[in-house]
């Protein structure tokens, strides 16, 4: 059975509507995305690289759309194709009230490679570490 044959067909419609919702979390527009979430999209969807919508806001910047995202519960310790999760995305980025919203959500500072306390440390975050106790 060949690879096309093995994978259902996927409706533009659906293709375009999975655009617009990556592009919303990139993008931090939360009362779009709230929108999405009510109209069924998962919370925990993600796109070819492996990176969920959790993933795209918190590495973008946007704390109040990572908060709406883990409150809808988005999986905190969801890994990218690279093995790279929100956390450490945070850290790379410098973004201490993201970090903390996934901490307090319970995202596993030891998940990942490098993983959130791994970078934390590398970028000497220390705001960060002191969050992880």
């Amino acid at each position: 059975m060949s690879t096309s044959e093995s994978r259902p067909e996927i409706d533009d419609d659906v293709i375009e509507l999975a655009g617009l919702v990556f592009n919303a979390a990139r993008a931090g527009d939360i009362e779009g995305m709230r929108s999405y979430l009510d109209a069924g999209v998962p919370v925990n969807l993600t796109n070819s690289a492996g990176d969920t919508l959790l993933m795209l806001a918190s590495y973008h910047g946007h704390a109040d759309l990572t908060a709406l995202l883990v409150e809808r519960g988005a999986d905190v310790n969801t890994s990218n194709d690279r093995g790279q999760t929100p956390l450490a995305g945070a850290a790379f980025k410098g973004y201490v009230e993201i970090f903390r919203i996934l901490a307090e959500a319970g995202a596993d500072p030891d998940a990942g490679s490098p993983t959130g306390r791994d970078t934390a440390a590398f970028f000497k975050r220390q705001e960060m570490l002191d969050l992880l106790g």
